[in-house]
């Protein structure tokens, strides 16, 4: 299908025009090139502000240097300036582990590595209250929702405030942000005035005139945590809790050099069904800006083909910013839904037949969610299946394989492929409901003969059970029983399939003798790894928070981390037996450089 320069969100003045439009209620700069699908943010905001009246344009990859000239092409918005960093935080996509540059943006036209500036929230905010200091600028994406408190900033190695102070931007919705943008757009075209709304569900504000209720939860301040990591351990507790419950409490953090107050307002309900079909079913062109033909956005090239069915995850992983800013509530989308944007697929004209994806920030999480939910609706637990799967979980997988079987029913559909990460401790999992288990065992016999591209990837992490329980990992003898399993349906189907395990070495608790474990465990196994990555601590997971205080935010018990790179390269080196000798690499110093294997295997849980 062709399509028209006006069918995409305006980028210049020159679109406008094309539009008949004098005016801009709400113009929203991303950090991304824009790619008008469903899988970007900015397109999604974009979009949902369209679908409910706004006459909304997106400015990608603003010139950050020189005139501005970018920053005031299309004037001064009757609502807000929205800020959009990117889907992957700015500094992870820039930065490999070993702090060095990566050759690579895959969200820029070409991979470029010149396009963005480091902290894009920070350096676009400070731009636009420069130019237009009485217009709100209202920051979003991951960047912004993963810095609304105190972090730790690992690049610059130190504690930061929250990315408000530093940006001076007046707000941040954090989270998905179709209901919170929606809910602010509407408020301020009424007439209320920023500095007003003070009650918006899943927004971040700092003010100076905050009294505290019974209710909130009041943090150690940013200048204590300066002082104390303690402090900062014990903060991260509360946050990913309320990050993670159904109803949650206000965080209220002191700055009190600043003598002002972080609010954070808890968050919206999970979305309805019909509420994320609705964001799904938006006229998305599924393409690149018309100002890219020709030039190659490699994420776009990697999901072009791939449909996500939910949002959320409850696996709690201590390294995974998902549920930090996702939360542990899944939220479907309906068959119908799924079904109309597969056949949008099957329609591109680069289209073979093949699904290469069809899946979630877990794979096989779809239509998973508490039998009671007055009891969830009081649950604090971060993960659902950790330490073990809590007995009110209904781990049923009958719904997603009735998915997957409607999707390969499809005319033009040749195969659909799963390449998000399925997690086997849900399908070895003996529930009381016997229809469970046999929807489980049957997912998993379809899965392994029906939709994997040769190489099923899982992510068992590491091989010791002590590191695992910090990671919120099960045990490594899952992975023993689930290979097995895999093994044996290969062999009885005569297929030639490969099982690809995920591996992350300086995780906090891990040392050098664990690694030297894993090392001689996967050579036993026959894998020479592939999928590996050095622990990057990211701000707002528990693992950065053990990583930087040195302590167990929920026991406040001390953890040991690999933190020199001397320390760092002396693990990941393990990875590599099959490369390299090892008997001298504990006495090297040299700054690592990023292999292959990690490039491939790097930042799967930073988008």
């Amino acid at each position: 299908m062709e399509y028209r320069l006006t069918d995409f969100l305006p980028t210049t003045k020159k679109e406008l025009e094309l539009r008949g439009w004098d005016y801009v209620d709400i113009i929203l700069f991303s950090g991304d090139a824009y790619v008008d699908h469903p899988s970007f943010g900015v397109a999604v905001i974009g979009r949902t502000l369209e679908a409910a009246g706004y006459r909304v344009a997106i400015v990608p990859q603003p010139d950050w240097h020189g005139d501005f000239r970018d920053f005031k092409k299309l004037g001064r918005p009757r609502l807000f300036f929205g800020i959009s960093p990117g889907c992957m935080d700015s500094m992870v996509n820039k930065y490999t582990a070993a702090r060095r540059l990566r050759s690579e943006d895959a969200y820029s036209p070409d991979g470029r590595h010149d396009m963005r500036p480091e902290y894009p929230t920070i350096v676009y905010s400070k731009i636009l209250k420069q130019l237009y200091p009485d217009v709100p600028v209202i920051l979003g994406g991951i960047e912004a929702s993963l810095r609304r408190l105190t972090h730790y900033d690992y690049w610059q190695d130190r504690l930061r405030p929250s990315i408000l102070v530093d940006s001076g931007a007046d707000m941040i919705t954090y989270g998905m942000g179709e209901k919170v943008t929606i809910a602010l757009a509407s408020r301020l075209s009424a007439g209320e005035h920023i500095c007003d709304i003070r009650d918006l569900p899943q927004s971040v504000y700092l003010a100076s005139d905050v009294q505290p209720t019974t209710d909130d939860i009041v943090l150690h301040s940013h200048e204590e945590c300066l002082r104390d990591k303690r402090a900062e351990a014990e903060n991260y507790r509360h946050i990913e809790e309320q990050s993670n419950m159904m109803h949650a409490h206000r965080l209220l953090q002191p700055l009190c050099e600043l003598q002002k107050t972080i609010v954070v307002n808890p968050p919206y309900p999970p979305m309805t069904t019909e509420e994320l079909d609705a964001s799904f079913d938006l006229p998305y062109t599924r393409q690149p800006h018309p100002k890219y033909k020709g030039k190659r956005i490699p994420a776009y090239e990697m999901i072009k083909h791939s449909v996500n069915i939910h949002r959320g995850c409850f696996g709690g992983c201590a390294f995974c910013t998902i549920s930090a800013h996702q939360g542990k509530f899944i939220a479907c989308r309906s068959k119908e839904s799924i079904l109309k944007e597969v056949k949008q697929v099957i329609q591109m004209p680069d289209f073979k037949g093949y699904l290469s994806d069809l899946g979630g920030p877990s794979a096989n999480m779809y239509g998973m969610h508490g039998r009671n939910l007055n009891a969830c609706e009081k649950c604090k637990r971060p993960s659902c299946i950790h330490p073990h799967i809590c007995p009110n979980l209904d781990t049923n997988h009958a719904r997603l394989l009735d998915i997957y079987r409607a999707v390969d029913a499809l005319p033009g559909i040749k195969k659909s492929f799963i390449g998000s990460g399925v997690r086997y401790d849900l399908l070895l999992y003996k529930s009381k409901d016997e229809a469970a288990n046999r929807a489980s065992q049957e997912y998993t016999r379809e899965l392994i003969i029906r939709h994997v591209s040769g190489r099923l990837k899982v992510a068992p992490e590491h091989t010791s059970d002590r590191v695992l329980m910090l990671m919120r990992k099960p045990s490594f003898q899952q992975f023993y029983e689930f290979k097995r399993i895999f093994d044996h349906i290969n062999q009885k189907e005569h297929l030639n399939q490969q099982i690809i395990p995920y591996f992350i070495s300086s995780h906090p608790g891990c040392r050098e003798e664990d690694m030297a474990q894993l090392a001689a465990i996967t050579r036993k196994l026959g894998f020479h790894l592939e999928q590996v990555q050095d622990f990057t601590p990211t701000p707002m997971t528990i693992a950065t928070e053990m990583w930087y205080t040195g302590y167990d935010p929920y026991t406040l018990e001390p953890v040991f981390s690999a933190k020199t790179p001397k320390e760092k390269e002396a693990q990941r080196q393990y990875f590599f037996w099959y490369k390299e000798p090892q008997h001298d690499h504990h006495r090297t110093n040299r700054r690592p450089k990023e292999s292959r294997e990690e490039k491939q295997g790097r930042n799967r849980r930073h988008k």
